[in-house]
Formats: structure tokens, sequence, C-alpha cells
């Protein structure tokens, strides 16, 4: 029986491991899709306790405790820190076979030097071991090996904070998100399109293109998108946005026309500027109404949903003549074979990593097998957080480490040469070095 969770965790054999400790375990993380938040970076104060750093608005967390019953009050209500960190306690460790388990252990090692159980008899011990430490931010990410992370941000945003992080010795860079600009169907896009001062379709354009260029003066990258479903049709945008400034109801067809132009148009600026365009999607998002209105968005009541996105996919790409650089991500697992695929038409078209419900031992190994079925994994870009937690990061070892045990077994099986000069290549490639190849 092997120790739980030892040096060598999830490690199955010696080629596993020599290619984790002499080739993945040291290379930096470029977090080049994340939800943290500049101004706390910038501010950078310590956080009071593990509560503070582990439950604070992390849904996947919140999701956990929800499916164990536990009373809103010991998850985003009133109750005290410790209170919320006994009942996170009692409900991890039951959870066997769940990431947070796993994760929940590799950050209390890597950051706080505990390497107890997390069960309940040890709830006051952790607690007090954890509370002799105390970490700001800019702490965290330093010691995490991080050069880059790229935050989540609206097109109106200032970006003040990036803008007096510009010293930091880790690069905190902005990502233009203009998801409010292209969900022409969703409640409160009208009162959004007023708040950026535009009235024509044309002005519509000229915002977006004065963002974007602000952003870039900020280090800007990447750009992303989150897509309830991919939108094809070619048609009016400019009627429908009129018809949508008008409070005029919209058709599926109008609706459909117009994001698709929006993204067209978008697209097109990506490519002249060397922005690296982000589409996820197959998220159906907020599905309890009752507490999407007390709680607001992103709290932990979405679930994966089942788009046939192959079609419009291909359409919306070959539409863009020319396309930018493109990374796809589906929160379907299913469509891990249709986005594959999908990559072998465009010379810079990727397949991203295993996304949200799917950043597990199971969704990454089906991710990766998918990838190097129907394509080079090699020229994969690798584990981003997606996170909004600055204890995140051991999910890059997390990553890693499968990485590592799915080559250590193939070559273990004979389907692959021990060649650590080619292994080793093909591991810092997918930890770090593709992505800033892909960057340019």
């Amino acid at each position: 029986m092997k120790q739980f969770m030892d040096e060598n965790f999830l490690l199955d054999n010696d080629i596993s491991q020599r290619l984790y400790h002499d080739y993945a375990k040291k290379m930096p993380i470029y977090d080049y899709h994340c939800h943290l938040n500049p101004k706390e970076i910038f501010e950078n104060k310590k956080f009071d306790n593990i509560t503070r750093m582990w439950l604070a608005g992390d849904h996947y967390k919140w999701r956990l405790m929800r499916q164990n019953g536990v009373d809103e009050k010991y998850i985003t209500g009133d109750a005290t820190d410790y209170e919320k960190f006994e009942k996170f306690v009692q409900c991890v460790q039951y959870a066997a076979g769940n990431p947070i388990y796993h994760w929940c252990h590799l950050e209390l090692r890597r950051y706080f030097d505990v390497f107890d159980i997390l069960c309940e008899q040890n709830t006051k011990l952790i607690w007090d071991k954890c509370s002799k430490k105390t970490f700001t931010p800019q702490q965290l990410m330093k010691s995490s090996n991080v050069t880059t992370i790229c935050t989540t941000d609206d097109p109106l945003d200032t970006l003040e904070y990036h803008g007096k992080l510009s010293d930091f010795t880790v690069e905190v860079l902005p990502t233009f998100r203009p998801d409010k600009l292209v969900n022409i169907h969703k409640p409160g896009f009208t009162e959004y399109i007023a708040k950026c001062n535009i009235n024509t379709f044309t002005e519509l354009k000229d915002f977006i293109k004065k963002r974007l260029m602000f952003f870039i003066d900020f280090g800007c990258k990447f750009s992303d998108h989150g897509l309830d479903y991919i939108p094809f049709e070619l048609g009016d945008a400019e009627d429908a946005f009129r018809k949508a400034l008008n409070n005029e109801k919209l058709t599926p067809k109008q609706i459909n026309a117009y994001k698709t132009e929006i993204l067209l148009y978008c697209a097109q600026l990506y490519k002249e500027h060397n922005i690296i365009m982000q589409l996820h999607f197959g998220a159906l998002r907020d599905t309890n109404t009752a507490m999407h209105k007390k709680l607001g968005e992103n709290t932990g009541f979405d679930s994966i949903n089942d788009l046939h996105c192959a079609a419009n996919l291909a359409a919306l790409i070959n539409e863009m003549n020319g396309n930018p650089k493109i990374i796809l991500y589906s929160l379907n697992p299913s469509d891990n074979y249709t986005l594959a695929t999908m990559t072998g038409n465009y010379r810079d078209v990727r397949f991203g990593s295993a996304w949200w419900f799917n950043d597990q031992i199971d969704g990454m190994t089906e991710q990766m097998k998918a990838h190097a079925n129907l394509g080079p994994l090699n020229k994969f870009l690798g584990m981003l957080t997606d996170s909004r937690s600055f204890l995140s990061y051991p999910r890059h070892e997390y990553f890693r480490r499968i990485l590592c045990s799915i080559l250590g077994r193939w070559v273990n099986e004979g389907l692959f040469p021990k060649d650590y000069s080619i292994l080793g290549k093909i591991v810092q490639d997918i930890c770090y070095n593709n992505v800033i190849e892909f960057i340019g």
C-alpha cells in the first residue's frame, strides 16, 4: 500500500518520478487565465486566517459544502471564520476522490508545512498551526514561482492597479473580456451600453477598438470570451443592435447575427495586434434563480451544458478568414474529441486545458489523451488556475504530476521510448515554454 500523498503522489513508476522531479517540479508558472483581483495584489494585505485564504470567494469549496447539506450561514453567511473552517473540514474529510481533498492537503503542505490529515479531530490543531503563518498575496505568488498572471477584466476597467503593479516582480497583465458587449440577449445589456456612452453600431465598434488598445498599453496578451453557446449567423447585426437599444424583442437569428458579428470584429482586431483569443463555452450558469438573486454571479450554482458545438464553431473560425491565435475550452468533456480535431484545421488554434469541473485526475487525463490521440500533445499549452484564490498554485503541481504519470505509463507500457531528452522537453514545454512561444 502506498503512503498517502507522499513525494511520489500520482507518479506510478520510476519514469514518471524522474520526469516530475527532474523536469517538471521547478518549472515556473505562467498563469494565463485567472480571476485574481489586482487590487488585492497591490494592497498586499495579510490574510487574517486560513478561512479568508481558503473559503472567501472559492465556489468550488462552497459547492462541496452545500452538497453536504451545510447551512448557507457557514458558507457565505455571518458565521465566524473558525465556524466556517470547522464546517468545511467536516465536509472535506469524507471527500474521497474529489480534487479539493488533494488540493487542500497540497496547499497545507506547500505553504504552511502542515502534514496533518484534514479531519474533524484535527480541526483546532490545523487552525492553530496555520495561524502561526501569515501571508500576503504577493508573498504567495512569489513563493509559488509565478512569473506572470493574466487577470480577467471588463472593457470599462481602469486597469489602475495593473499600472501600480508595474514594479512587482510578478507580471500582472489584464485580459480583455468583452462579454457584456457581446451578450445582447442578457438583462442589463442596454444599461451597460449606456454606461459605455455608445449610441450607434459604429460607436460600438470604435469603443471596442479603443478599449482594446488601452488594454494593450498595459501589456495585455490575451482576450477571453465566456460564451453560453457558440453562435453563428450571418445577418444584419446593426439592425439587431438598434432594436435592442429600443427595447424591442429580438429573434434568435437576430441575437446570433449580432453576437457573430461582434466576435468576428474582435477576432479581426486580435489578429492585427497579436492578441490571443480564448473561447470558453459549455457552462450552464446561475441555474438556482433564488440564490443568484441573493448572492449574485460566480457563487457556485453552475452546471455543465450539453451543447452541439461543432458545426457553429467550425463555421465561426472559418469565417474569421485568417484567424487570430485561438484557444478553445469546453466545459463538457464530451467535446474533447471535437476540439482536438478542430485544432488540426488551423495552424494557430489550440486545445485549452481541462477547465473548471474537469481539472481533476480523470478530466485532465482524458483531455490530454484526446489531445495526444488526435494531435501533438507536445504543443499543449498546459495548466491554468482559473481561480480566485491565491492558494491555488499547487493545482499546477497536481497537473504536472498527472502529466508525468501519463507519459511514464506510456513509456512503461512500451508505447513510447525511454528517451529523457525528448520526454523532458515535452514536459517542460507543456509546463511553461509552449505558452511563451504561443504568445510570440
